[in-house]
């Protein structure tokens, strides 16, 4: 039986992979890129989330805007297909990624129980402030935080404790949401009451730190929160 969310005064959410569908870029471009379009998707993800690990353990801070670009770059010529101009609209539609289809009902239903509603996120404030323009989502939160301010990516504890301190909520009565694994383990570890959106029916990584819930859609979270 999945567990429920006791004493939540705030519902954390992950944005890339979360709230937003990070393969809207490439799939805007699939014609360009040709049939390999998703695989082409999946390696640029797989080197940006590298990227932000690889870079924290350096000590080595660039913003997700600088390092997505890296990561596409690396995606490109992996694919032997460098195109600056291509490149250019990958990297555009970036700032416009699409939100997934349940997300914005979640939202609404949430704040309606009083229950306030942040994103935490590797993006910078640019990229983070056009997308959640774009999608219509500023009513719907009551904060976005950046990794800009603490100069470190996930799952550096630091990141989780700049949401707990912008909240000024004690850890324990945070939920917290993320489609990704690795970044449920960061949250759980923290002191979150984590939650895994596992869309694709994934394995759990083998960190030690396990979610408290694993669903399969965001529209099963409202259901989780009790009084």
């Amino acid at each position: 039986m999945t567990q429920k969310l006791e004493n939540i005064k705030a519902c954390v959410f992950d944005a890339y992979g979360t709230l937003f569908d990070v393969a809207t870029s490439a799939r805007s471009y699939s014609e360009e890129i040709g049939q390999q379009w998703l695989d082409f998707s999946a390696m640029w993800r797989k080197k940006q989330v590298e990227y932000t690990w690889l870079r924290s353990l350096m000590g080595e801070f660039r913003d997700f805007w600088h390092v997505t670009g890296d990561a596409l770059d690396f995606t490109m010529e992996t694919y032997n297909m460098y195109n600056p101009a291509l490149r250019a609209k990958l990297m555009e539609m970036y700032l416009k990624l699409s939100l997934y289809p349940e997300v914005k009902n979640v939202l609404q239903k949430i704040k309606g129980r009083g229950i306030k509603t942040v994103l935490l996120s590797n993006g910078s404030r640019s990229m983070l402030t056009s997308a959640v323009r774009h999608a219509q989502i500023e009513h719907l939160l009551d904060g976005v935080y950046s990794v800009d301010e603490v100069e470190v990516f996930k799952i550096h504890p630091a990141v989780y404790q700049l949401a707990v301190d912008k909240l000024g909520i004690e850890t324990e009565n945070i939920a917290f949401q993320s489609a990704n694994s690795w970044d449920v383990a960061g949250a759980s570890a923290a002191g979150l009451q984590a939650v895994w959106i596992n869309r694709f029916g994934q394995k759990r990584e083998k960190l030690g730190f396990e979610p408290k819930c694993e669903i399969r859609s965001l529209m099963q979270l409202p259901d989780l929160i009790v009084e």
